[in-house]
């Protein structure tokens, strides 16, 4: 045996024990890059949360179980909440390696990180998602998807430009037992027979904010959380002193959100447009109620004339046809004959891709680089039927749609609705 040969096979043991040693953590950015088509198998997709509110806590706890993904950085305007969503991070991996930031830029500038996931107010997701999809990062955002009409079609268009995989949070496709799943199978499959009319109940519209001035909370950046929203003083109903362990009422403030007509609306009409197969359009009329102090009653014509009527308790989706009817609900689905939904299926009936979980389709898209079950589009148009909704009561006068050139048609007055004005320094990006 020579000392090349003996050389050589140290060598050997020296590379397999370096390899042995070092991190198991690949960044996908390394091996297959969501710029340049599908990934390999092996590598994790490397990921940064914004907005370290309860949902985002929701998501981390979810993405640090998964052995397909590495959490690398954590973004709050709040000390309190980044630093223990870094420290939960660091816990769990057994490291200090995750990095916090106060600004979402900062952590998109990363040319390690994948993916991010977005869980702040609404008013900020429009900024962040154009933003991130400028980038090269994929993204998961939390419904609403935005907070206006122009938002939705802007973060539609910048999403398809830049080529990136998006993914709404709205789970009700996806999850609780796959009923909601199966209430749209049923609809477009015929067993009510013609469809008529949709009750969709859901709460109600946001209002101005009146909140009084309270002390600010240490360590919040209070000019950052407003972002594009008029300033005005600090409340803790807006942003939770400490970590919350409750869904805030910013969501109830026209100024952030379009209350729960968009929070649970963003829901509730999206599988309304499922089940109307409109995932690429919506209405073309929007009639108000006739009492305009109304708070329900709002109505939404579709293509057809199927009508969707906007209503209070019971809280859910109520399908009517000509052969009967169908309510759904996160708690239960149930038709009236109970025959629609006893009888076997029929070899006509449409069925669905059985999809169970909302990020595993997300992630799983990223890799393949095909459309989650909740793409962009469909985000967009969803949210869009609920800012009509909410037009109807704001306005209280009738109003045409083109879901098709995203505008109302001949109504100057109308259009100017469909935006508002920043403020300075909280554009909205140019993609």
């Amino acid at each position: 045996m020579t000392s090349r040969t003996l050389t050589s096979r140290r060598d050997v043991l020296k590379a397999a024990a370096a390899a042995l040693a070092a991190p198991l953590f690949i960044p996908s950015t390394s091996l297959a890059s969501p710029r340049h088509g599908r990934r390999g198998p092996g590598d994790r997709i490397t990921l940064a949360l914004i907005g370290m509110g309860i949902q985002n806590r929701f998501h981390l706890s979810a993405f640090l179980n998964n052995p397909d993904v590495r959490i690398l950085a954590v973004c709050d305007v709040d000390a309190t909440r980044r630093n223990d969503a870094k420290a939960r991070v660091d816990a769990h991996y057994g490291s200090a390696d995750c990095a916090a930031y106060n600004d979402h830029r900062d952590a998109l500038a990363r040319p390690d990180i994948d993916a991010v996931v977005i869980a702040t107010p609404d008013h900020w997701h429009a900024i962040q998602v154009i933003d991130a999809a400028k980038a090269g990062k994929d993204i998961y955002c939390e419904k609403p998807l935005c907070h206006t009409i122009h938002e939705a079609k802007a973060v539609m268009d910048a999403v398809r430009k830049h080529g990136r995989i998006l993914q709404t949070g709205s789970q009700q496709r996806t999850e609780h037992d796959g009923r909601f799943r199966r209430a749209v199978e049923v609809v477009r499959s015929g067993r009510l027979g013609t469809l008529l009319t949709v009750h969709v109940g859901v709460g109600t519209s946001s209002v101005p904010c009146d909140l009084p001035e309270e002390p600010i909370e240490p360590g919040l950046d209070w000019d950052r959380w407003l972002g594009p929203a008029p300033f005005r003083p600090y409340h803790s109903i807006l942003s939770p002193r400490g970590v919350n362990t409750h869904y805030p009422d910013w969501r109830l403030y026209r100024e952030y959100s379009g209350g729960m007509m968009t929070d649970w609306g963003a829901h509730h009409f999206d599988i309304v447009q499922w089940a109307l197969d409109a995932d690429a359009s919506g209405p073309v009329e929007i009639i108000p109620p006739r009492d305009e102090k109304a708070a329900h009653g709002a109505r939404l014509i579709y293509p057809g004339g199927v009508e969707v009527y906007h209503g209070g308790p019971p809280y859910g989706i109520v399908f009517s046809g000509t052969k009967g009817s169908l309510f759904v609900s996160r708690e239960r689905l149930e038709s009236i004959p109970a025959s629609i939904l006893d009888d076997p299926p029929a070899d006509r009936d449409l069925r669905l891709p059985a999809i169970n979980d909302h990020r595993r389709n997300w992630l799983d898209c990223i890799r393949t680089r095909e459309k989650p079950i909740c793409h962009e589009e469909v985000g967009a148009r969803s949210v869009t039927v609920c800012h009509l909704a909410n037009l109807a009561y704001w306005r209280r006068r009738p109003l045409r749609w083109d879901p098709h050139r995203w505008e109302f048609p001949g109504d100057a007055e109308a259009n100017t609705w469909r935006d508002y004005q920043r403020r300075s320094g909280y554009e909205l990006p140019t993609f």
